[in-house]
């Protein structure tokens, strides 16, 4: 087993551990005289069947134990350069699939084993800067970023998010469903995919 390797399957096995023992934890917090209590965010979260913190946890584990053991990370004499799309919110509730999006990068980040090329959703605030370097006067333009020297992405990370709702007398199901995949830009080519499911069940207290 080569040195990279080695290196990725040391990250997946840590970061499944870290998920695990998190998932045993308790989520019930300690409650002071003014009833605020600060959590275990890794703890299992399940006050509602809403999505939430650990349901995201959960997602961007899935999904970068997938991308990080896939031919096209673990082979790769050179790290991909990767963009990020929009990951669509195709469910009924309000979703920020941004921070869905934000943990992937991050735990990807942290592997060293890609390269992310400013997204879309930053490109306003990029070319801002850029225009103040080599416009406004106040840098040497020797090394004033300017537009067109950046390197594009050769891949583009996009999916969705679904539910399917579901309720049988006082017990209710949602079932979520998170796609992901990665696109050649230059060949137009999928060249990876994934998913990941997550059921959540409620019961209509009966007083």
């Amino acid at each position: 087993m080569n040195t990279k390797r080695t290196h990725i399957l040391g990250l997946v096995i840590a970061l499944t551990a870290t998920l695990g023992v998190s998932g045993c934890a308790s989520n019930k917090p300690a409650f002071s005289s003014g009833n605020v209590a600060y959590g275990d965010t890794k703890a299992e979260e399940n006050l509602t069947n809403e999505i939430g913190l650990t349901d995201f946890q959960m997602m961007a584990e899935k999904m970068t134990t997938s991308l990080l053991t896939s031919p096209l990370i673990a082979t790769s004499k050179q790290k991909p350069t990767i963009t990020i799309a929009e990951i669509k919110n195709k469910t009924s509730e309000h979703i920020d699939t941004r921070s869905i999006a934000l943990k992937i990068k991050t735990q990807l980040s942290k592997s060293q084993t890609v390269r992310f090329m400013t997204d879309k959703a930053d490109d306003a605030g990029s070319l801002t800067e850029l225009q103040r370097q080599s416009q406004s006067g106040l840098y040497k333009q020797s090394k004033a970023a300017k537009p067109g020297n950046r390197e594009a992405a050769k891949y583009r990370l996009h999916g969705e998010i679904t539910s399917i709702v579901k309720r049988a007398g006082d017990i209710k199901n949602i079932d979520y469903i998170l796609n992901l995949t990665l696109e050649d830009v230059d060949a137009g080519e999928d060249v990876w995919s994934e998913e990941k499911e997550i059921r959540k069940t409620s019961e209509r207290p009966t007083f």
